[in-house]
C-alpha cells in the first residue's frame, strides 16, 4: 500500500510539472576515464585542504607526485579500446597532468632560486605542520620567533639582496608571502583564546609580523627589476604583460591553433564586418555615415533609476520567446524557473560596468551614492538596445543554461576553458543576430556594439600582453573605435589587466564564439544536425575545448598524444 502511494504521489508530482518527465540520457554522465577524474579532483582538493600555502616546497612536491601518480595510471589505459566520450577525457586530463607538473616544476625552481628572500619561510611552514595534529604550542618560544622574524624582515629592506630580481619573480615572492601569511593566521588563531599563555605571549609579535610580512611584499614589488616590463602610465593601471612565448604556450594548452598575430588579424576583419553593418543601420536611422551619433541617440534611451530590472525582464521573455519559436535549444523548465535578479554594488562597478550573469543576472546600474558623470555614463551604457545582446547572453541560453547543464551532465569534468563558457555565449549574440532577433536599426546599433567591443578586446589584450600598447592606448582605442564612454573604458581595461582573469579570458569570447560557429556551419548548415540536437549535445557534453567538442560531434579520429590542429577561421 505504501508503494502505491508513493508511486501514485510521484505520478502526481509528473503530471502537474514538479518534477522533470525527461529521462537524463546515461551516455552523458560517464566514460571510461570518469572514475578516475572524479577521484583526481577529491584527492587534489583534499590535499589543498592540507597544504593551504601556495608555494610551499611541501605543497608543490605533494601535487607533484599526485600528478605523476595519476598520469601513470591514466597511461596504463588502452587508449584504443576507449570510446569518444573516454579519448577525449584522456586528452584533456593528461594535458592538465603535465601541465600541472610542469608548473610544479617551474615552482620548484622559482622557490629554489629566491629561497635567500624567504628564510624564515620553513620556520613558519614548520608551525603550521605542527598544529594540524594538535601539538602544545610554546607561546614564549612563537612570540620570540615572530620578534626574530620581523627583525629579520627590517634586515632584508635594509640591505641590497633584492638586486636584479626579475618582476616575474617578485610577483611568485608576493603570492608566496600570502600563503605563509595565510599559514601562520591559521596557527594563530588555533591557540589564541583556546591556551591563556599562548595569548599572552603572542598577540603583539604576531599582529607585528603579519603587519611586516604585507609591508614586505609590497617592499620587493618596489624593487623589482622592470628591465622590459610596460611602465605604468597615465591610467594608474598597473598589469602584467606575459610576452609572446607565454601567450603561444597558453593557446597550446587552449587548443587554439593560432599566433597572437593571426588572432589580431582575425579580430580586425571581424571589426571590419561590424563596421559596415553599423554603417548600414545608421544610415537606416538617417545619420548618414555618423555611426557615433547614431550610437549616441541610442546610448540616450536609457530608462530612469528603478526601471532597469523591468528592461531586463521584458528583454528575458523576448529571447526565452525567440529561442523557443525557432526551435533553438532545450530549455529545462527548471532552469526558467529558478533565475533572479541582483544589482551590482558601486565598487563592483569600478571593474565591471555592464552586466554580470549566471543563475542571477547581476544589474550594473547606478546608485544615489555615485558621482552624476558615473550615473550618467552607466545609465548610458547600459541603455535598452545595448542590452538586448547581455540579457541572454547571461541567462538562457547564455551562462545560466550552461551553468544549469554543467552541474548536471558529465559533472566529472573539470576542462574549464573561457573559450568554451564566454565562447558560448558571445556565439549566441551572433546565432541570433543571424536569425533576425534585432527589431530595429537601434537594437542593431546595440548588439553590434558588443560584437565591437568583443573583436576590440581581443586587439587591445593581445596588444598589451605583446608589449605593444599601455593601458592607456587600450583606454583610448575602446572610445575612439568602439565608442566607449570613457569611465566604462577604464572599467573594462582594469578588470582585463588588474583582475583575476587568465591573460586570453579577453580573447576567449570572439574566438570561442568563432569556433563554436564554424562548427555550426560543418554541422548544422550541412543537414547533419539540427540546430536544438547541435546546442543540447553541446550543453551535455560539459566544458571544455570546442576543439574536443567538435572531435566527440563529428566522430573525429584522436590519438593518445594529440594536438591542436583546428583552423576554423579562414584568414
Amino acid at each position: 500500500m505504501k508503494k502505491l502511494c508513493a508511486h501514485t504521489l510521484l505520478w502526481c508530482l509528473v503530471v502537474t510539472g514538479l518534477v522533470a518527465q525527461e529521462v537524463p540520457d546515461s551516455k552523458y554522465f560517464y566514460s571510461e576515464v570518469s572514475g578516475l577524474l572524479t577521484q583526481y579532483t577529491a584527492d587534489r582538493q583534499a590535499l589543498l585542504r592540507l597544504h593551504i600555502a601556495d608555494n610551499a616546497p611541501e605543497r608543490t612536491q605533494r601535487l607533484l607526485s599526485l600528478d605523476e601518480s595519476y598520469l601513470k595510471q591514466l597511461k596504463s589505459l588502452k587508449f584504443n579500446t576507449l570510446s569518444k566520450a573516454g579519448q577525449v577525457d584522456y586528452i584533456l586530463f593528461k594535458r592538465d597532468l603535465e601541465q600541472g607538473m610542469t608548473e610544479a616544476r617551474e615552482a620548484s625552481e622559482t622557490y629554489k632560486n629566491q629561497e635567500r628572500l624567504l628564510p624564515f619561510a620553513e620556520r613558519l611552514y614548520q608551525l603550521e605542520r605542527e598544529h594540524r595534529r594538535g601539538k602544545p604550542a610554546d607561546g614564549a618560544t612563537s612570540a620570540q620567533l615572530f620578534d626574530a622574524i620581523s627583525n629579520e624582515i627590517k634586515d632584508l629592506k635594509a640591505s641590497d639582496i633584492t638586486k636584479n630580481v626579475p618582476a616575474d619573480d617578485v610577483r611568485f615572492l608576493q603570492t608566496t608571502l600570502q600563503g605563509i601569511k595565510k599559514t601562520t593566521e591559521k596557527y594563530y588563531n588555533f591557540y589564541y583564546g583556546y591556551d591563556p599563555l599562548f595569548s599572552w605571549w603572542v598577540q603583539k609579535p604576531y599582529e607585528k609580523l603579519i603587519t611586516d610580512l604585507d609591508s614586505y611584499a609590497k617592499w620587493l614589488n618596489t624593487h623589482a627589476d622592470t628591465t622590459g616590463q610596460m611602465p605604468t602610465d597615465k591610467s594608474g593601471i598597473v598589469g602584467t604583460p606575459i610576452g609572446k612565448s607565454n601567450i603561444i604556450r597558453s593557446l597550446q594548452y587552449e587548443m587554439i591553433s593560432y599566433t597572437p598575430e593571426e588572432l589580431i588579424a582575425i579580430a580586425e576583419k571581424e571589426f571590419e564586418w561590424c563596421r559596415r553593418e553599423m554603417l548600414r543601420a545608421s544610415r537606416d536611422m538617417g545619420f548618414g555615415d555618423r555611426w557615433k551619433d547614431a550610437m549616441e541617440k541610442v546610448k540616450n534611451t536609457y530608462v530612469p533609476p528603478g526601471q532597469q530590472p523591468q528592461v531586463i525582464h521584458r528583454l528575458y521573455n523576448e529571447s526565452i520567446a525567440f529561442i523557443k519559436k525557432h526551435n533553438l535549444v532545450s530549455i529545462p523548465p527548471l532552469a526558467e524557473e529558478v533565475w533572479r535578479m541582483g544589482m551590482m554594488s558601486p565598487e563592483r562597478q569600478l571593474v565591471s560596468p555592464f552586466f554580470l550573469g549566471g543563475e542571477q543576472i547581476i544589474i550594473s546600474y547606478p546608485t544615489h551614492t555615485m558621482e552624476h558623470q558615473d550615473k550618467l555614463m552607466s545609465m548610458r551604457g547600459n541603455n535598452p538596445h545595448f542590452s538586448r545582446a547581455t540579457v541572454h547572453h547571461e541567462l538562457i541560453a547564455g551562462h545560466h543554461l550552461q551553468q544549469f547543464m554543467n552541474r548536471r551532465y558529465r559533472s566529472y569534468r573539470n576542462f574549464n576553458t573561457a573559450f568554451w563558457t564566454e565562447g558560448w555565449a558571445l556565439y549566441w549574440e551572433m546565432i541570433l543576430w543571424d536569425l533576425n532577433f534585432p527589431e530595429s536599426p537601434e537594437d542593431r546599433v546595440g548588439m553590434l556594439f558588443w560584437r565591437m567591443h568583443r573583436c576590440a578586446r581581443i586587439i587591445f589584450s593581445l596588444n598589451y600582453h605583446l608589449g605593444n600598447w599601455t593601458p592607456q592606448q587600450c583606454i583610448d582605442f575602446l572610445v575612439d573605435e568602439v565608442n566607449h564612454e570613457r569611465a566604462n573604458a577604464a572599467a573594462e581595461v582594469r578588470r582585463s589587466f588588474e583582475g583575476r582573469y587568465n591573460p586570453l579570458y579577453q580573447v576567449a569570447y570572439m574566438i570561442g564564439g568563432l569556433q563554436f560557429r564554424a562548427l555550426k556551419e560543418e554541422l548544422v548548415d550541412r543537414k547533419k544536425m539540427t540546430y536544438q540536437q547541435f546546442h543540447d549535445a553541446i550543453l551535455k557534453e560539459n566544458n571544455m575545448p570546442v576543439e574536443m567538442v567538435r572531435a566527440i560531434l563529428t566522430d573525429a579520429r584522436l590519438h593518445d598524444n594529440y594536438q591542436t590542429t583546428w583552423r576554423f577561421y579562414k584568414l
